[in-house]
């Protein structure tokens, strides 16, 4: 283990730590920043540790299956590296830097191989987002990749009331064909008009429950029905990433904490009715209490905080900063009814309770936090997550945000140990590193779901 003294007040004051810098010439996000101690040594023990962190890895995917793809939101906040958020149906797909894209097909292809080599047609099933035009331009560039590694893909829709085949004008001068999902004769398999595919891939992460067309079908689904929100929880993900956090921490001789959020659960909760309020606060104020301890032990200078947050959905719904157990108590009627309602309308009655990581990146005076994609276990790309409205320690996934692309001087599994470790492709695959062992948790947490679904419907 290793351990350091660092704090912020005389660092950074009002400002943040660090700041993105853009090269003119190639718009590579460049990370400069003060730190000497503890990030760069964090970032340090990952570099030199790179051929047993990847041999390790190697061994990890030949025990555990891989998620079709997966999006993890990271948080840099100097002294921690932490991945907070994982999700099995990634939007977002358009905002990766395009000249990444042949590392997605070739990523692609792997996967397909993998889950179902036979493949030839793949029917995508989006979201229901059909005003949504980023998302759509996500369906877009995800269809194209799986075109381009050489499948036949229509989109089939949820949507209910959808006649026939519909044009979609994406606002590019791109337009999406999307079509009324249906089942085909015999029952057990689903396509659209004139189309029987091999595979389907889900990019609706099903938070509305799993409608029954896509239940009883042979086809391979991709990601499982049980990678759904109707079925997974955030509180379950974070307990498989501290088993695998605290197996890199020893593998590479760190305190899992600085890769790994403190979390909680509590159920039952009823933000309208106020019921379940004190077990959340005495939740909090406990957590709150962890984490002084450990920003004691490593002279972090910062107020601590805790993210409550819907355990299960996405879209940065049902989620609030907390700094006091008080302010739990004192949510007033528009707060609570905020927290109340997730995605697709969904009321809150679990909510994960986690360590708030800061995040000291910004972009032109704008917080920033960086999103990885993966494609099977391969890491393809990424963004920064923007937003000029939001603090270090607030989330960036709310209205106002925006993205800007990585733009890696190499792929983020090509390292440089001639460099410093905080140079862009050094810290780019420390990301990498990071997002991968979030995508681990991921593959473990599905195992375990798929055993309590097999345990269930075995005979007694």
């Amino acid at each position: 283990m290793f351990g350091f003294y660092f704090s912020f007040s005389s660092l950074c004051g009002p400002r943040p730590a660090f700041f993105l810098r853009y090269n003119r010439e190639t718009m590579v996000p460049h990370l400069t920043t003060a730190l000497n101690g503890p990030l760069l040594e964090l970032e340090q023990r990952i570099l030199d540790a790179m051929p047993r962190i990847e041999y390790w890895l190697r061994t990890q995917w030949l025990e555990h299956g891989t998620p079709f793809y997966a999006s993890v939101d990271l948080r840099n906040a100097g002294f921690k590296l932490a991945p907070v958020d994982t999700n099995l149906f990634p939007g977002g797909f358009n905002n990766l830097n395009a000249e990444f894209l042949p590392l997605c097909v070739q990523a692609t292809m792997t996967a397909v191989e993998k889950l179902c080599p036979e493949a030839r047609n793949l029917l995508l099933v989006p979201e229901n987002h059909t005003r949504n035009l980023f998302y759509l331009r996500n369906v877009a560039r995800l269809a194209q990749i799986l075109k381009l590694a050489g499948l036949n893909v229509r989109i089939g829709s949820l949507i209910p009331d959808l006649a026939g085949p519909t044009q979609l004008d994406l606002g590019d001068g791109q337009t999406l064909t999307v079509e009324p999902l249906i089942r085909l004769p015999g029952g057990r398999r689903i396509g659209v008009a004139g189309f029987d595919p091999c595979a389907i891939l889900l990019n609706n992460d099903l938070s509305a429950g799993v409608p029954d067309i896509l239940k009883g079908i042979e086809q391979n689904i991709m990601p499982p029905l049980h990678a759904g929100w109707a079925t997974r929880r955030k509180s379950h993900h974070f307990a498989a990433y501290q088993h695998v956090a605290d197996e890199f921490a020893q593998l590479i001789g760190i305190d899992p904490w600085l890769i790994d959020p403190y979390f909680d659960q509590c159920g039952k909760i009823d933000f309208q009715a106020r019921q379940g309020e004190d077990c959340l606060a005495e939740k909090v104020g406990n957590m709150l209490e962890k984490i002084r301890v450990k920003y004691a032990e490593y002279g972090i200078d910062q107020p601590p905080f805790v993210i409550v947050k819907a355990d299960a959905g996405t879209y940065g719904m049902g989620i609030m900063t907390v700094k006091s157990p008080d302010d739990v108590r004192e949510l007033n009627r528009k707060q609570r009814n905020k927290m109340a309602v997730g995605k697709e309308g969904i009321e809150v009655s679990e909510v994960l309770i986690q360590e708030g990581v800061y995040t000291f990146e910004s972009i032109n005076g704008a917080v920033a936090e960086p999103v990885v994609y993966m494609l099977d276990h391969f890491v393809v790309g990424g963004f920064y997550r923007v937003h000029t409205g939001r603090g270090a320690d607030e989330n960036l996934n709310s209205p106002g945000m925006h993205f800007v692309p990585l733009a890696f001087d190499s792929a983020c599994q090509l390292p440089d140990r001639g460099l410093n470790p905080d140079a862009s492709p050094n810290r780019f695959y420390a990301y990498g590193v990071i997002a991968r062992l979030a995508m681990l948790a991921a593959s473990v947490e599905l195992e375990e779901i798929q055993k309590e679904i097999n345990g269930q419907s075995t005979p007694s």
